[in-house]
This record gives C-alpha cells, structure tokens and sequence, in this order.
C-alpha cells in the first residue's frame, strides 16, 4: 500500500510525534509498503507527483527526544512559505494519492480531531479514531465527565477560571493544562507557593487549566485495541513522576509488563479500561493511564488516542508481551483502521 506517516506539527510533542513516525515508517517499509513520512507543518515543497518512487529515507534526519519540550517558535520560523496554516505545502494532495495515512501525531496538533475531521472532509482514510472521540479525549474536562457518566472512576477537579482564581486548592493537588499531553503542563504542587508557580507555567500553555485531586498511588497504563483489553503497564519513574523527562529519556523509568498486581486488580483495570474506550465512543486503539491506591482503587487519568511509538512507549511494550512485533502492530493497526471504514460503508 501507498502510506503517508504523518508526523512532526506545531504541538508541544513534536519531537516525540516524530521519532514514533520515524520508527512506524522504517516498520512499514521493512513489511514492504510504498511509506513515506511527512512532517505536517513543514509539508513538501517539491513535486508531489513522484514522492512514493523517491529512493530516499525519510527518517534519515529525525533525532532522538530531548530531554524538553521543542522550541515552536523556531519550528514556525523554518517554513519556507511562512504561511500559518497547519497543514504544509503539498500535504493534502500527498494524502489524498495514499491510500491510507498512518497518524503518527501527538499532542493538540493531531490529537484533538481537527485534522481527522479535516480528512473525512477531504475523504482521506487514516488510523486511529475518529474526530469527535478524537476531541473528547483530548478535553480531560470533558473526559472526566464521560467518565464519571459511564461509571469509571475518575480524580475529582474544577477548572480554573484564571491565572488568578481564588479558590484555595487542597494539597497536595495536581495542576494540569486541560488538552496537553506527554505529562507537559502537568505539576503536583504541595504548598501554596508550588502550586501558584505551577498555574502561572500552566497558563503560559494554554488558557483552560485544571485543578486536580492528588492519587497517591501506582501508575498503571492499559492499551485497548478493538476494544479488547492489553497488558498492563507499570511505570516506576527513578524519581518524581512520569514527566516529559521520564517518558522519554533511556534510563529514566522502569517499565513492568504485565504489571505485578493483583488477578483482581488487573481485571479491575482492564475492565475499566476498556469502559473507558467505549465511554468516549474511540474506534480502534487507545492507550488509558491509571493510579491505583495501595487498597487498590483505580482511578483513570486520561484517554491517549494516538499512543506514543518511540522505542520506550508503552503500547510496543503491551503487544509484545502477547507476542506481536513492533511491524506486527503497525500492520495491526492498519487492518483495524481499514476496517472502521468498511464498517461504516456497510451502514
């Protein structure tokens, strides 16, 4: 199959969007698909005509995750036609000759369902979700609310009505941007002079920011793919939590797959999970994060609708402890995604 990755943006995950569409292109090329990977932003800017015959790589020069977050002032500054649109010179036309595009993007770039809605638009198929489950799972206020209608446990929170609300929190508490990802604009505060720092770095980001009840706890993460249940994931950061740092720097944090817990705690988890999935309506595959108390309460965090795939994600680390390779789930992947749209034609 003609395959476009599409990958890199404008959102704070940049680097990680990349180095997951670096390893999902050098994965599909090996299964021997015509696959090319395409930086959303920055596009094209030369004959689009024949970029599935170019016996080029297209991860030659994609870099290892730093260990912060990409600068992108200077990403925007390097577009050659200096437009603002999202999408870069040639993207759509490169999109609309594939015959599917694997979504490689992370963060509010690619997350939040305004390019899925764009491409059924435009009738270009894609992996992954769809854009209203897309737009859900990126609000985690309107995540916890269909959480909490569909019975899964969820931290209590409010939203900040801005950088000055006076409502005292109760500590310690979690500061989070409302749409984020990769833990970035994420800070637990334990004193009133962290906690007024954290929200000043919070608005800097975006201008809906959540106060959240503090877990102590575990951190668990489950992937669910046709909403069946993975392994669970147990994160044990070296120290602090699993920030920008930890999630994607070697050496940083410990993953055990499967979890050493409970048969009935992993089947909580699982079972919430996968109610998880099926409350935001996604359609293919997900990743939910958890923590769960010493008396094994779980609670869920979030929803990620395009899980990372560098080569210290978690969704890899699942499917292969049922045995399935890296290039076995990204043609996984691929056959469910199609099949969302056999499925739909068949209604």
């Amino acid at each position: 199959m003609r395959i476009v990755v599409l990958a890199g943006g404008i959102s704070t995950e940049r680097d990680v969007s990349l180095m997951s569409g670096s390893r999902i292109y050098r994965a599909l090329k090996e299964n021997g698909h015509e696959a090319i990977l395409l930086d959303v932003f920055l596009g094209y800017d030369n004959d689009p005509d024949d970029v599935f015959s170019l016996d080029i790589d297209w991860a030659e020069k994609v870099a290892p995750v730093r260990e912060v977050e990409p600068d992108i002032t200077e990403v925007i500054k390097s577009r050659k036609d200096q437009s603002n649109m999202l999408f870069g010179p040639n993207v759509i036309r490169i999109c609309k000759d594939a015959d599917i595009v694997f979504m490689a993007l992370h963060g509010d770039c690619g997350e939040n369902g305004k390019i899925q809605a764009t491409f059924d638009l435009f009738d270009i198929k894609y992996t992954g979700t769809d854009s209203l489950s897309s737009a859900l799972a990126m609000d985690k206020l309107l995540t916890k609310q269909m959480f909490r209608a569909h019975g899964v446990k969820t931290p209590d929170c409010y939203l900040l009505s801005g950088p000055d609300d006076p409502r005292e929190p109760k500590f310690p508490c979690v500061v989070k941007i409302c749409s984020g990802g990769s833990s970035i604009g994420v800070y637990i505060t334990r004193n009133m002079d962290e906690y007024r720092e954290a929200v000043i770095k919070a608005f800097r980001y975006e201008n809906k920011v959540l106060v959240e009840q503090y877990i102590e706890g575990r951190e668990l993460t489950d992937g669910v793919i046709e909403g069946v249940a993975l392994p669970i994931v147990e994160i044990v950061p070296r120290e602090g939590f699993y920030d920008y740092k930890n999630k994607y720097q070697a050496g940083s944090t410990t993953e055990i797959c499967p979890a050493k817990i409970s048969e009935a705690a992993t089947k909580k988890i699982q079972d919430l999970a996968v109610k998880a999935y099926h409350a935001l309506g996604i359609r293919t595959y997900a990743r939910m994060d958890f923590i769960m108390t010493k008396d094994e309460e779980c609670y869920c965090l979030e929803a990620n609708t395009l899980p990372g795939m560098t080569p210290l994600s978690l969704v890899p680390q699942e499917a292969a402890a049922i045995g399935k390779s890296f290039n076995e789930l990204c043609e996984w992947i691929l056959k469910i995604s199609l099949a969302k749209y056999e499925e739909d034609s068949q209604r």
